[in-house]
């Protein structure tokens, strides 16, 4: 079963937190970044991503860049910039987007329930990736990167969430994309329990995006441990920086396709090939966003389709069953010969946040082909995890994506 604790967070001053709020550290490049801290220096980004504060000689890596974001941590919280909360609490975390709202519990999850399978995983992870957060927590003694987990909605939790709901939030702010953020601190003994309790009966919980940060920082957990050969379990390394919300509330988004030729076929060839495992339907020049499982939008030579996988390539298997699947093992493996998409520098993804426009400009500019998936499920997600399997790269595009520096979680050196 499922163990989620409170914590006493380190969490922006009243007034600060819509300056301090900052993206994921991933989601930047380097230039990117000194940008992005340029423009506001309060932003947490100049902590997640240090180098910022260095020129480019220094690299992103170097000792002195990790030893630069604990320092600047410790100076904000003597600056009162962060303020601790006395006694352990959860949080919620509420984000709208296009009016639609989520609510996660703000807590913090048990390493070993991850290496246990408690905590259930989805996708591989890089060391080189790890190797950054690993630095970076182990160095700072702080999680600043929350790990997105889901869990199978439960009545008596959403009751709770909905109750104190009620009350007025600590902070509540719009970031600049538009994204709403509410905070309220659950820090009633009887609530606490309450919550801590009904996680305690839920026998799995899934990362749904966050699994370099949450190897990482289970990774510096066994490091102190280590370091502690008398620990108990009861100290804060043993436990990881989690936001975690119900499955029905979640949006994934579709993650789209774009490819940079046709694998030497003229267009009579390529959809003569396509035609084998799938129907073809024109649909002219209007956008075309798939509208249930096993279609794709398809966009070439400024015309659209929709593709139908047929009934003979379709699957009940967890992972074969997937549309990023059948796309692959259909489409863009035999006809584009694209066999390997993690490594093969013919294909790029595109977030569905950036909208169907972004697959034709891409035609239009350094792309052939692009095509439009539906969604992932995060029913189907659970499937993959369930099964103890692993999703295809690039099949989930999870929205909004939670902020950084909300909620610092500090562990012991």
């Amino acid at each position: 079963m499922a163990q989620i604790r409170p914590f006493k967070a380190y969490r922006p001053c009243k007034g600060m937190e819509e300056r301090i709020a900052a993206l994921p550290y991933d989601v930047y490049n380097r230039a990117e970044a000194c940008e992005v801290v340029k423009k506001n220096p309060e932003s947490f980004l100049a902590v997640d991503r240090a180098e910022t504060q260095f020129g480019e000689e220094v690299d992103t890596y170097a000792d002195c860049v990790y030893e630069k974001a604990d320092q600047m941590l410790r100076e904000k919280i003597q600056e009162g910039k962060f303020v601790q909360d006395p006694t352990p609490c959860f949080y919620l975390y509420e984000l709208t987007m296009d009016g639609h709202s989520q609510t996660g519990v703000v807590g913090c999850a048990s390493i070993d329930d991850y290496r246990n399978n408690v905590i259930k995983k989805h996708e591989n992870t890089r060391a080189d990736k790890e190797e950054d957060r690993i630095r970076h927590v182990d160095t700072c003694s702080m999680q600043t990167g929350p790990i997105f987990l889901a869990y199978r909605a439960k009545e008596d939790l959403k009751e709770k969430i909905g109750e104190l709901k009620k009350q007025a939030p600590v902070y509540d702010f719009v970031s600049e994309d538009g994204i709403g953020h509410r905070v309220w601190v659950i820090n009633n003994d009887a609530d606490v329990a309450m919550i801590e309790e009904s996680f305690g009966k839920i026998p799995a919980i899934y990362i749904a995006d966050g699994h370099h940060r949450c190897a990482s920082a289970v990774k510096v957990g066994l490091k102190r441990r280590e370091q502690h050969p008398d620990y108990t379990g009861g100290e804060e390394f043993n436990y990881f920086l989690s936001v975690i919300f119900p499955d029905e509330e979640l949006q994934i988004l579709d993650y789209n396709r774009v490819v940079k030729d046709l694998n030497g076929m003229d267009v009579d060839a390529f959809l003569a090939a396509i035609e084998e495992h799938f129907m073809i339907e024109k649909k002219g020049r209007i956008p075309y966003r798939p509208e249930k499982k096993g279609a794709f939008g398809m966009f070439l030579e400024d015309e659209w389709y929709c593709l139908t996988a047929k009934k003979e390539i379709r699957s009940e298997d967890a992972v074969e069953g997937l549309d990023v699947s059948l796309l692959q093992n259909y489409l863009l493996n035999p006809v584009l010969g694209i066999e390997d998409p993690k490594t093969d520098k013919r294909i790029d993804f595109v977030g569905g946040i950036r909208g169907l426009a972004e697959l034709e400009r891409r035609v239009h500019t350094d792309m052939k082909v692009a095509f439009s998936m539906y969604p992932t499920s995060i029913g189907e997600l659970f499937a993959v995890a369930d099964a103890g399997r692993l999703m295809p790269p690039k099949s989930t595009w999870f929205e909004p994506k939670l902020r950084s520096g909300l909620f610092l979680h500090e562990i012991e050196r």
